[in-house]
């Protein structure tokens, strides 16, 4: 048998083992942490700026804790900025007052108060995340989460370490004026200064000839390392790599997926991968590369963002000789706008076949969605109606089938689910459509540029609103996301919380169900939370609504949730106590104007 196929049957007799891991001995533990939130000024490339950091840190501290634990993290915000926390792909099982999205779940943690979140991760296994999830300052207030398992062994030899790699970017802009920017139509010079590898820039980064410090890794010949890759950054997917060096994916998303050899990793925002990497190259010094991608012209470009480190063999030469050179290896990265990379990467996922939701969804769907993702227009000052084309009449915004989400504003939308218990009331929210409301050549490369007469303009009518879609409890729901040329024909990363989704199948060109849904991989589909829509293609997702909350579903590009691409999958309440959402937390905090 090869070692693929142990690994695979392996990660079929692991997942076995989880569903009986209640009856462990390792008794569950409590990960207590203290959060405290404050600006601090950091020095690069010549300047000083004040950032936004957890506990001084950037990337703030890592949580790790065991299947089982149960999470406690008090919040101390010194901040002049009201901030919340989402733990990136908890599942957050009941605890949906503590999934930390701003003004979805709970008011904003306002200045100089505490709030102290508290959540267990039953269930799940692997590398997720916690970011800010009010404004754009996940750009710096952001870290991993490790879980690993309670048996304290994998479906997979066990790495000899773990090695955290978060992709993030490196801004010298007041991020309060990017939001405000992106919230008010959109500015493509708004950019970071740079890419960074676990908050180092690297050596391509340098200022009157003072170069940048790069994350470096030290490895020894023969062991096997994890890397845990997360994507943290605001507007880009990444393609990683190191020189003379295969991985072996193992998970993604905290879910495990079924093992594959590649030299290239495609990570999009939000998203979270994890690789075994042997260290069986000659002992040499060799670069990681995290490289940005972005769609060709005619969409907006932005400047190429890379940053590098370095995985140093113990007792590597440093003179020339034994195939090594005092420079490190460089690897041979893709071109930037190469796409393709990202989809065969993101195509090779695979799952655990016998999940025991697969048989659920396999059956009757009770909600078909089709959302189109895109980018249109409102008109300035609420007019009905106004040259579009550009004209600046009318304000870019992005939409999910037409609609850009609105936030609330005085009260989360959780809050108003359990006010409507008693007084019926729910604050305005619309119903997110099926369907775009016109069906048209989705991803026409024609629909790309912004000019008067031009194709898009009778298509860029949009409206803002608050959106929700209600699901019954324990429905199964089918979501195909479309990805569109208007105004651009990049990709969408898009994430779902309090629920893992399967991927069901991806593809190219407009959706069509008379010929797409006979190619639907229903028997051991990857388990996420966050998918690659394609650019100018389409992803189908199912899932079962078994978690009572109302869950944000949005696009993890900044700019595009910033626009509105985005809305609210509320689920309704099972029959009995154990499926029933608790009552808000005494100190849920209040909304209140604070500084934005």
């Amino acid at each position: 048998m090869s070692k693929t196929l142990r690994m695979a049957a392996a990660i079929l007799f692991f997942y076995a083992a989880m569903a009986l891991s209640g009856a462990a001995a390792t008794k569950a533990a409590v990960v207590e942490h203290t959060f405290v939130v404050r600006q601090v000024n950091m020095r690069h490339l010549c300047n000083d700026t004040l950032v936004t950091l957890v506990n001084g840190q950037f990337p703030g501290p890592a949580v790790e804790a065991t299947e089982g634990d149960t999470v406690i993290v008090h919040l101390i915000n010194e901040s002049p900025y009201g901030i919340t926390i989402h733990w990136h792909g908890v599942k957050q099982r009941l605890s949906c007052w503590d999934d930390g999205a701003g003004m979805i779940t709970q008011c904003p943690i306002q200045p100089n108060t505490t709030f102290t979140y508290r959540f267990n991760v039953t269930g799940q296994e692997g590398t997720l995340w916690w970011h800010a999830h009010v404004s754009i300052l996940r750009a710096t207030l952001h870290g991993i989460i490790i879980i690993r398992p309670k048996s304290g062994s994998y479906p997979f030899e066990k790495p000899h370490m773990d090695v955290p790699v978060i992709i993030g970017e490196w801004w010298q802009r007041d991020l309060m004026k990017v939001d405000k920017n992106f919230s008010n139509g959109g500015h493509f010079s708004d950019n970071p200064a740079g890419a960074t590898i676990n908050g180092k820039l690297g050596d391509l980064y340098n200022c009157s000839g003072f170069v940048e410090d790069n994350f470096v890794l030290n490895v020894e010949q023969g062991k096997t390392y994890m890397l845990r890759l997360v994507n943290a950054v605001l507007f880009s997917e990444y393609y990683f790599k190191v020189a003379g060096h295969k991985f072996t994916v193992v998970g993604a998303d905290a879910n495990y997926v079924k093992p594959y050899t590649t030299d290239v990793i495609a990570v999009a925002p939000g998203e979270t991968i994890d690789v075994l990497m042997v260290a069986d190259a000659p002992p040499c010094r060799y670069y990681m590369v995290a490289l940005a991608n972005q769609p060709p012209a005619p969409d907006p470009q932005i400047p190429v963002f890379m940053s590098r480190g370095v995985v140093q063999y113990k007792n590597a030469p440093i003179d020339v000789g034994n195939n090594c050179t005092k420079e490190a290896l460089m690897p041979e990265m893709p071109n930037q706008h190469d796409t393709m990379v990202s989809f065969y990467f993101h195509g090779n996922l695979s799952g655990m076949a016998g999940h025991p939701l697969l048989a659920q969804i396999k059956g009757h769907i009770d909600e078909h969605l089709f959302i189109a993702l895109g980018k249109g227009s409102i008109c300035k000052g609420n007019k009905p109606s106004c040259k579009r084309g550009g004209s600046g009449e009318a304000i870019e915004v992005a939409y999910m089938n037409n609609v850009s989400f609105h936030l609330p504003e005085k009260m989360s939308i959780l809050e108003a689910r359990q006010y409507a218990k008693t007084n019926g009331a729910f604050m305005g929210v619309q119903d997110l459509p099926s369907r775009p409301p016109r069906s048209f050549n989705f991803t026409d490369p024609a629909l790309i540029p912004v000019v008067p007469g031009g194709k898009l303009e009778e298509l860029e009518a949009t409206r803002k609103a608050t959106t929700m879609r209600r699901f019954a409890h324990n429905a199964v729901v089918e979501v195909v996301f479309q990805s569109t040329a208007t105004m651009q024909s990049d990709s969408n990363p898009m994430h779902l919380h309090g629920h893992d989704f399967f991927v069901l199948a991806q593809g190219h060109g407009n959706y069509n169900p008379a010929r797409d849904v006979s190619g639907y991989n229903l028997v051991d589909p990857a388990l996420k939370n966050t998918v690659q829509v394609p650019r100018l293609g389409w992803a189908a997702i199912r899932f079962v609504a078994d978690n009572p909350g109302a869950w944000f579903m949005h696009c993890h590009f900044e700019f595009h949730i910033a626009m509105g691409m985005a809305t609210v999958f509320e689920v309704a309440n099972g029959p009995t106590v154990d499926e029933t959402l608790p009552p808000p937390p005494s100190d849920l905090p209040k909304c209140t104007n604070v500084k934005e």
